[in-house]
């Protein structure tokens, strides 16, 4: 459980300023103007107000209901949440208890009111929405049945948006349990849109932003109900206290078909469905997800096969989003590979490597590594929706992979850079070229000293290990277990092996060249980089395997993800796998037969070859990587929240229409 550590307020905690006619409306006073929290209307009606209930001391997960106990600090009662910059005290007596919605689906009529009050409250525009009511199907006539959901932020035990976010823009207040996000800190990476199973927060391609439900505090402090909840037609949207159940309702459930498991992040949502649903209940929207009834009677996905089993390529679809990240990884990867091989094999002295280590060329590798990870740091920038605010991807080590993962590859880059600086006084060109200016006896000072030495030999082994500790949390950025098909051991092999494998290369493209030229013996180098060639595309092809055995028998969203995989992509899919096991299995030739080719290039050049394979199948795979996952989100409808509504409109040109919902692509 994290709790807020904002600013604590000093205004009355009663809600007043004293003024005639206060009330209850949560005024203040700044400047000695009244200002309220929220202006209550006229002749509001009852159902819009919280009720007053004997509240349970913990919820059915064993959470203390009663927030300010569990809070790590001292937290005064009565403190002020600066709604708006405002600095009143709301007088609702239960505002540090946990709050959650109440949905009676078998109320919902699918009218989209709490859509629209919600957008209205809170200005969005057409592609935008904190709830959204999206719905599932089963049965046939007469006996066919809908279900409506909707659906906004949970404001969780465990909110995983605030621990993946690296800006900390989400904060867990006391106050009603309310996870809010502030779209200024935001820097736009999306990253709490992949961890959320519930599509809670909204990245928007137009501003660059993250924004997502902030329960209507302001509402909250005037003992208001949420602006949806008081626009539901049907009575089927309450709010209040977490497991204090509605008037009239029986159950309080926390599962109906089509929402993920609660266990990944203990959503304050509690669910009364009593109507008798068909086995077997359906997506409306284009996601190959279906639920079935188990022995339990909770419903759980399975595979819906809408697109059949005929593979294709649908290579221009492998272009997303997500480009810079295919190339920020890569080359990230590649760098801290090919890094890593030359200055550990120099180090240790190995055949070959020692020689190119002692050669003028170590420093245009060391430095094509650098500019490597550099491209692949701005390339990651660039996925950023306000890129200018880059460097507020530190702000949360304590809990986020994605802060983790830059800070790693940053030092990476700077102990890199320090690396080449410091081993620069050893080379031969640069002998040459400062001797000229400097003098040759201040150079030759410069590269016979031994603390230089041994800051180049120190800040190599810090680059090192500082892209392991990068490369470490670049793969656990994607263990999220709202994303399946990138739950899996397979993201480990698949990264750190194109690590050894483009590292490899890339250390050969330099190595080897400089070596024939030299007229020293390849054998050594091109026998070295082979093998980690072999070792890097073994553990991704055990990976793959092993994804796609444990993929093509789940019935989940990972099942689903390999189900598009093997037909949308399905020839795409079988290329990638082509290229690399003919890869494998060409370099193991290489490496059996290059005892017998000791002077002839002719190894040198089917390296050449398998590695134009390698970078092909790379690039395939990676692409497929990100194009393929399918979260475990809401259920959407068939023209909202429809990803294959949304490429048609695209295709058609409907988009163009703001009205329609569907933003541009411009982030």
């Amino acid at each position: 459980m994290l709790l807020d550590e904002n600013k604590t307020g000093s205004p009355d905690a009663a809600g007043g300023c004293g003024k005639p006619g206060c009330g209850t409306t949560g005024c203040g006073s700044k400047n000695g103007a009244e200002r309220k929290i929220w202006e209550i209307r006229t002749e509001e009606q009852p159902y819009a107000f919280l009720p007053d209930k004997e509240i349970p001391d913990t919820n059915r997960y064993g959470q203390q209901i009663d927030l300010i106990a569990l809070a790590d600090h001292k937290l005064p009662v009565g403190r002020s949440m600066y709604i708006n910059e405002n600095p009143a005290v709301g007088s609702n007596p239960n505002r540090n208890k946990q709050h959650g919605f109440f949905f009676t689906a078998d109320n919902c009529i699918g009218c989209h009111a709490c859509e629209a009050a919600c957008s209205e409250k809170n200005e969005n525009p057409p592609h935008l929405a904190f709830r959204s009511v999206g719905y599932v199907e089963g049965g046939s006539y007469p006996d066919f049945k809908r279900l409506n959901i909707s659906m906004a932020c949970n404001h969780c035990d465990d909110p995983v948006c605030l621990k993946g976010c690296p800006t900390r823009a989400y904060t867990k207040h006391t106050e009603y349990g309310a996870v809010l996000q502030d779209p200024e800190t935001c820097f736009g990476c999306g990253y709490c849109t992949w961890v959320c199973p519930y599509n809670a927060p909204q990245l928007d391609p137009v501003k660059g932003q993250v924004s997502k439900c902030n329960m209507c505090v302001d509402r909250l402090e005037v003992g208001l109900k949420p602006a949806c909840v008081s626009a539901c037609v049907g009575n089927a949207l309450d709010f209040g206290v977490i497991e204090t159940v509605p008037d009239r309702r029986e159950q309080a459930r926390v599962e109906i078909p089509g929402f993920p498991s609660p266990e990944i992040t203990h959503p304050n949502i509690r669910f009364q469905q009593i109507r008798q649903l068909p086995d077997e209940m359906k997506r409306t929207d284009s996601m190959p997800v279906k639920y079935h009834k188990d022995e339990q009677g909770r419903y759980r996905p399975a595979i819906d096969q809408k697109q059949g089993q005929e593979p294709h390529w649908n290579l221009a679809r492998l272009s997303s989003r997500e480009n810079p990240l295919v190339l920020f990884t890569l080359a990230a990867q590649a760098a801290a590979g090919a890094f890593a091989l030359q200055f550990l094999a120099g180090l240790a002295g190995l055949p070959g490597f020692a020689e190119f280590a002692r050669s003028p060329l170590y420093a245009v590798l060391a430095l094509l590594a650098l500019a490597l990870v550099g491209f692949g740091l701005f390339m990651s920038t660039l996925h950023l929706g306000k890129p200018k605010r880059f460097y507020r991807g530190f702000n949360n080590l304590r809990h986020s992979p994605v802060s983790r993962e830059g800070l790693g590859i940053a030092v990476f880059q700077a102990m890199l850079g320090l690396h080449v600086l410091s081993s620069l006084p050893a080379n031969a060109w640069f002998q040459t070229v400062a001797g000229r200016i400097l003098g040759a006896e201040r150079v030759a000072a410069l590269a016979g000293s031994a603390a230089l030495g041994t800051l180049a030999t120190a800040t190599g082994l810090l680059a090192v290990a500082a892209s392991a500790v990068g490369l470490y949390y670049m793969t656990r950025c994607y263990r999220i277990k709202a994303r399946p098909f990138w739950n899996h051991w397979q993201v480990g092999t698949a990264f750190f092996g194109t690590a050894l494998s483009l590292g490899s290369l890339l250390a050969a493209a330099v190595m080897l060249p400089t070596l024939l030229l030299a007229g020293v013996s390849v054998q050594p180098v091109l026998a070295g980089c082979a093998s980690l060639l072999a070792l890097g595309l073994a553990a991704e092809a055990i990976g793959h395997w092993a994804h796609a055995h444990d993929m093509g028998r789940a019935e989940h969203e990972g099942g689903a993800s390999y189900y598009v995989q093997s037909t949308t992509f399905g020839k795409t899919f079988m290329l990638r796998n082509a290229l690399l096991g003919t890869s494998l299995l060409a370099t193991a030739l290489l490496l059996a037969l290059l005892p017998s080719q000791p002077a002839s290039l002719l190894p040198v050049a089917a390296f050449t070859a398998i590695g134009v394979a390698v970078l092909a199948s790379s690039l395939v795979s990676r692409a497929l990587f990100y194009v393929l996952v399918i979260p475990t989100t809401m259920p959407g409808a068939f023209f909202w929240k429809n990803k294959g509504f949304e490429e048609h409109a695209r295709d058609i040109g409907l988009a163009r229409m703001p009205q329609v919902g569907v933003a541009p692509l411009r982030h």
